[in-house]
């Protein structure tokens, strides 16, 4: 995910995407503790575009 593609999106998009991939991040853990995780790195993906996300979000306030 780029941020390009994210400064296109309306707020709620933004907001709609933000939850899924917290979502996701929440069940990536989830199966790293378990064992079940075959590439741990997938999680650091998902915080990346979290953190892209707020930063677009933050972005459409100013």
């Amino acid at each position: 995910m780029k941020f390009i593609d994210l400064k296109e999106k309306s707020s709620k998009e933004l907001n709609e995407l933000l939850k899924e991939k917290k979502t996701a991040l929440f069940e990536l853990k989830l199966k790293l503790k378990t064992m079940q995780l075959t590439n741990p790195s997938e999680i650091k993906g998902v915080r990346k575009d979290i953190a892209r996300i707020n930063t677009a979000i933050s972005a459409k306030k100013d």
